[in-house]
């Protein structure tokens, strides 16, 4: 097989560089590992960038999510029963979009058949050839049978375990990588969301998140430790939970019910350096992984196929490849930008182990600060709705 460019993952960053670049009129083949099936079970966050959302109906595929997705114009952080209700049109007039991950990998997916743009799934052994020379290819096995895939550049979106990042020579590659010590225990059940905005709550008892996916679908989230265990709670011990670490005002309005998913979410910060070599070029959680406080995820994973796809938009349309040179240097300069706005989020609303009173103290003036203090709300604001790129 022979195309211009080898996406290797069929997760959302892999198809949305696949869909701009088939509209672009450039060939791409994406190389997933399981199936579509198994794809579209995995639940992932639903808070959308402007910019995100912008790539999407671009990429043609947005029209779905105009239909069905929630305008959030603000957001709430709360300190025990004090709180904040950040209104992000006062401050830079923009907002962000809730639509679920699953459903816009679907619509991607949806696109990618109707274009009839080649998608593998059940892709192993896969392995990269000749990187850093103008003749890069893949070999791999789809479905128990050999396939070589010859191409001008391979983009990994294959996420942090993927085969991609390995291919980079292990002392050329500077992995910076910061280990929270709690997770987060998440639930999804059909309840009405408590709130019509998300609420980012610190409290006593630790972090909790209130979030919604439609206004019958919520998604909720308490800091639990790193080693605890789904078997460890029920629905009505975690319920109980989440009512003791929100304001008192809305935990009485608490719409409970039996959950539709429990998991547990590690909390990690990882940036590898640098995201291209040769003819391969990262993206996503192949190249860094945020906590999740302040969904940046796949907005960050948005942001590199931005940059990715505009450089070889340049290179095949006007045979220019400046940008490609530069593709880590520029992805790289906002991806530790939103480093920094993760780590601070986290920073401030999570009770850490051994914490001693300064250091809660420190978070509580923090949080004095940013209810005070209109220049903090709309650098927050700015942060969360999203960096242009």
């Amino acid at each position: 097989m022979r195309v211009q460019v080898a996406i290797i993952g069929g997760g959302p960053s892999g198809l949305l560089l696949g869909q701009l670049l088939h509209k672009a009129g450039i060939n791409a083949v994406v190389l997933e590992r399981k199936t579509r099936e198994y794809v579209l079970t995995r639940i992932r966050a639903g808070v959308l960038e402007r910019g995100l959302v912008d790539l999407l109906d671009q990429a043609g595929v947005a029209t779905r999510l105009k239909k069905e997705s929630l305008t959030h114009e603000g957001v709430m952080i709360s300190s025990n029963d004090d709180y904040l209700e950040l209104d992000f049109n006062k401050h830079i007039q923009q907002h962000v979009t809730v639509y679920g991950q699953t459903e816009l990998t679907r619509d991607l997916y949806d696109a990618r058949e109707a274009a009839h743009a080649k998608t593998l799934f059940n892709v192993e052994n896969v392995t990269l050839n000749d990187i850093t020379t103008d003749s890069p290819s893949i070999d791999c096995t789809v479905d128990g049978h050999t396939v070589h895939i010859d191409c001008d550049y391979i983009a990994g979106c294959d996420g942090y375990h993927g085969v991609s990042r390995q291919h980079i020579p292990q002392d050329k590659r500077n992995e910076f990588i910061k280990e929270y010590p709690f997770g987060w225990l998440g639930v999804m059940s059909e309840t009405t969301p408590v709130h019509s905005e998300l609420i980012y709550s610190m409290s006593d008892r630790g972090f909790a998140l209130c979030s919604m996916r439609n206004p019958k679908l919520t998604r909720y989230y308490i800091q639990c430790d790193s080693k605890d265990s789904v078997d460890n709670w029920s629905d009505d011990s975690f319920w109980n939970e989440l009512r003791g670490r929100i304001p008192e005002e809305y935990a009485a309005k608490l719409e409970t019910g039996p959950s539709i998913e429990m998991s547990i979410a590690p909390l990690r910060s990882f940036v590898c350096e640098p995201m291209q070599w040769g003819n391969l070029y990262l993206c996503g959680d192949a190249a860094h992984i945020v906590p999740p406080t302040g969904a940046k995820g796949l907005n960050t994973a948005a942001s590199d196929v931005h940059y990715l796809f505009t450089a070889l938009k340049h290179r095949y349309q006007e045979n220019e490849s400046t940008l490609l040179e530069r593709y880590s240097q520029t992805a790289l300069k906002r991806v530790w930008k939103v480093q920094r706005f993760s780590w601070w989020m986290t920073s401030m609303l999570h009770r850490f182990p051994e914490q001693s009173l300064f250091e809660r103290k420190l978070q509580q003036a923090e949080f004095d600060f940013l209810k005070q203090n209109d220049a903090a709300q709309a650098a927050l604001a700015t942060n969360y709705v999203g960096l242009p790129y």
